[in-house]
């Protein structure tokens, strides 16, 4: 079969937001440019796009018109000239929609389309009516979050399909040359205060190399993605264990989420690096169905008041240590690779995967291989 190349149209916003928590939908976007034939906008930022962009995500939150999510004030516009098969829009926040009015023709030039938004929770969605016309357009809406879908469904009048984040599983694998995991213990992004200060402790007690963020990262910017994700992930390789926590867990976010769970970013990062997780299970579908094997994370309160005895306890077993680091490395590149997400939001969409696809997924496969030999 001969395919029209390129047969996708996908909008990215890496062109004028560098924020580091947006790097991993970069890296997503990045894998489906090589599975797959691919026209990338890049939308251009107008001299003053970050002062509009704001003001216009305030607007619309109180617009009652429900019209001026539909406004491109912020961006360049661009105009599709060629036919494709599928318009991708890809958010981590609702507040993204923005940008779609600045791709204009795409309903004319797409045979069908997908917005595709990460963080929505069931607390939120009374609170995004506002933004419901821009998601009218679109054949096909997917959420990150498999507790949030149904009920969005519900709210929009249009079936929701749920399809998690992912990870380059080949550029956080520890295979097929496994590195010495020089860093004892690693921690990124949100954390428990008082896990972090036991942490800090039994560190210096114990001559460990304890590794943490000391400033904002999620929304500092970085000056490339791609150099962003391979130092991350040469980093989790280089890690004995990472510390794991479910999505905006922390008490100041509780009313925010009403406790809905989530699983964050940073159990496919450091289950495809083969670092030993410890922390707390994110106890919903998601994680229940794509992370049920054994060892995946070592449980700790979140106080952190066992976790010295924790770490004592595995490094007494070095042979458990060895097995659960192959297990988690096996498993995701098993299950958690972005060339399965693209699978599944082609087989939503109704499209054949491109050969480029099954390469990748043969190249993850060996991978696994090696990580179950050890």
């Amino acid at each position: 079969m001969s395919w029209r190349r390129p047969r996708i149209c996908m909008l990215t916003a890496r062109g004028g937001s560098h924020n580091a928590f947006r790097c991993g939908i970069y890296e997503g976007e990045d894998v489906l440019l090589d599975i797959d034939d691919v026209d990338l906008i890049c939308l251009k930022p107008g001299r003053v796009s970050q002062l509009r962009q704001s003001i216009q995500q305030r607007i619309v939150w109180h617009d009652f018109t429900r019209k001026l999510v539909s406004v491109n004030m912020a961006f360049e516009s661009v105009r599709l000239t060629k036919e494709y098969d599928l318009f991708i829009a890809y958010f981590p926040l609702v507040r993204d929609l923005i940008q779609v009015p600045a791709v204009r023709g795409w309903k004319d030039y797409c045979r069908t389309s997908v917005c595709w938004i990460d963080e929505i929770y069931v607390a939120d969605i009374p609170k995004l009516k506002n933004w419901f016309p821009a998601l009218s357009s679109f054949d096909h809406i997917v959420l990150g979050y498999s507790g949030t879908a149904a009920a969005f469904a519900e709210a929009i009048k249009q079936p929701c399909h749920c399809v998690p984040v992912g990870v380059d599983a080949i550029r956080f694998s520890p295979y097929p040359r496994p590195l010495d995991r020089v860093i004892d213990v690693y921690s990124m992004g949100r954390r428990s205060e008082a896990l972090h200060r036991v942490l800090l402790e039994f560190a210096a007690k114990k001559d460990m190399f304890y590794v943490y963020d000391t400033f904002a990262t999620s929304i500092t910017e970085i000056h490339d993605h791609r150099q962003h994700r391979e130092m991350l992930a040469n980093l989790m390789k280089r890690s004995q264990y990472f510390i794991v926590a479910p999505s905006r867990r922390h008490s100041e976010e509780e009313e925010e989420t009403v406790n809905q769970t989530q699983v964050a970013f940073r159990y496919y990062e450091a289950s495809a690096a083969g670092a030993v997780m410890l922390g707390q299970i994110p106890y919903c579908e998601t994680f229940d169905t794509m992370f049920n094997w054994q060892d995946v994370v070592i449980e700790i309160q979140e106080d952190g008041s066992d976790v010295a005895e924790a770490i004592s306890t595995l490094a007494a077993q070095p042979e458990r240590l060895l097995e659960i680091s192959r297990r988690n490395a096996m498993e995701a590149l098993l299950r958690h690779d972005w060339a399965y997400r693209w699978k599944k939001i082609l087989d939503i969409v109704g499209l054949e995967p491109a050969p480029q696809l099954e390469m990748r997924t043969k190249r993850l496969k060996q991978l696994a291989e090696q990580a179950g030999n050890g």
